[in-house]
């Protein structure tokens, strides 16, 4: 269903049937790791250029991987890790979904 690098690839689905009999597929809830148990590859200082797609290819070789510099970086929106020059953002040492 998702890419095998997708934050919800290993996620289990579930299904439900609504009032009218229908059969709803869903993605059961991801539950976001704690930051501080992530261990840090690196710490970087937004600079103007950055984009957070940059920044994680650069880091981690693939810039699909955002997410876990998101999670790392407590982070719930990624456009806030480089909307101010100068935030320290933290990327992770890749950990096995």
């Amino acid at each position: 269903m998702f890419d095998p690098n997708s934050r919800y690839a290993k996620i289990q689905t579930a299904s439900l049937t609504d009032a009218e009999g229908r059969e709803v597929s869903y993605v059961r809830r991801r539950f976001v790791p704690r930051s501080e148990d992530l261990p840090t590859l690196a710490e970087i200082s937004v600079t103007q250029s950055d984009r957070l797609d940059l920044l994680t290819g650069r880091t981690l070789g693939d810039p699909e991987q955002f997410w876990r510099v998101c999670d790392a970086s407590n982070a719930m929106n990624p456009p806030d890790l480089t909307a101010r020059i100068g935030r320290i953002v933290r990327i992770p040492i890749p950990q096995p979904q």
